[in-house]
């Protein structure tokens, strides 16, 4: 791991100058300022908030880095987090990046500033780039939810293929032949892989998959919204839906009132992730229930190991399934249409 001594030769320049560019204090001129800029991103240098000759050996305090806390299945998740934290003696930082890449390596940079002893992270999208971030820092991480592919990294997160694929063999087995899916972002896994369970499923069954019937947008409930309007445009018209998400769920109830179309008596409905009751009167939606609390216990508890017991065998990846709870959202088609 690169000092400010490294960054100072690479630059040619003292280490006082490299501290008072990098704490913006002092005058520097713009062209040294410039090159210990340049210097420090080459070597991937990240400076310390606190000097070293201070820190213990543990803040005792990581960062759970989210992408959406508005959503109930993060706040259960966060709450699973807390609970093992605060068994374990640790405090938890919470960050919220609302799915975008900007806001989470903003985020990623002041916490490593911060010295946390290590990450519960739910990367906004598919890619290396922030998880590299943390990892050449030496600093432990955990991801949460989601899969990067080729990259060696503890992971706790529910098997979504396997989840959606139930819920479409549901809907077949009531006679849906013709079934559209509202996804998340497509560089975001647990899309991806909702999708695919989609797609096998119907493949399985012998229905050619229509690409007009696969949505992909944010994780929403406007976004839910959009999409149900566009497949609901569409000739035939699909008999279910699939939203690949709670809040996507949300904003395609809404679509359907809108059209006045009924459920499950005009189209049937299923969705990822369940809705707490002070989001509605009564529980209706045909939905696989992803273990939230236990997933944020069990990735606090793996990161808690992992900061203490920094000497492992190899990485985890815990593989949670989901519930499918049948309700009223789904019928069965009648006198054969679909």
């Amino acid at each position: 791991m690169a000092t400010i001594r490294d960054v100072a030769e690479r630059a040619g320049v003292a280490p006082i100058t490299v501290s008072r560019v990098l704490n913006n204090s002092g005058y520097v001129s713009q062209e040294t300022r410039e090159r210990v800029e340049s210097a420090a991103a080459e070597l991937e240098y990240v400076p310390n908030m606190l000097a070293r000759s201070l820190r213990s050996n543990r803040t005792d305090t990581f960062a759970l880095v989210l992408t959406d806390i508005t959503n109930p299945f993060w706040t259960t998740v966060a709450r699973g987090v807390e609970d093992a934290a605060s068994e374990h003696g640790f405090n938890v930082i919470l960050c919220n990046t609302d799915e975008q890449v900007s806001k989470q390596e903003r985020y990623l940079s002041v916490l490593l500033r911060k010295q946390v002893d290590g990450f519960l992270f739910v990367p906004a999208r598919s890619r290396t780039e922030s998880l590299d971030m943390i990892r050449k820092q030496a600093v432990p991480v955990v991801v949460l939810d989601r899969h990067i592919p080729n990259v060696d990294v503890d992971t706790v997160r529910c098997n979504s293929e396997r989840g959606s694929y139930r819920l479409l063999r549901h809907l077949l087995e009531l006679g849906h032949r013709r079934i559209a899916i509202l996804a998340g972002p497509q560089d975001v896994s647990t899309s991806q892989d909702r999708i695919l369970g989609y797609r096998n499923a119907l493949i399985e069954a012998g229905i050619e998959i229509d690409d007009r019937l696969i949505e992909c947008n944010e994780y929403t409930a406007e976004s839910g919204y959009l999409m149900a309007h566009r497949v609901l445009s569409l000739r035939p018209r699909p008999t279910a839906l699939f939203a690949a998400n709670n809040f996507i769920a949300v904003g395609a109830l809404r679509a359907l009132r809108e059209l006045g179309l009924q459920v499950p008596q005009d189209i049937s409905i299923v969705g990822f992730d369940d809705l707490p009751p002070y989001y509605i009167i009564e529980p209706f939606l045909t939905v696989a229930v992803q273990p939230a609390y236990t997933m944020g216990y069990k990735a606090a508890t793996l990161l808690i190991e992992r900061i203490t017991q920094p000497v492992h065998d190899g990485f985890q990846e815990l593989l949670l399934s989901s519930e499918i709870k049948i309700r009223r959202s789904t019928q069965a088609i009648s006198n054969g249409a679909g």
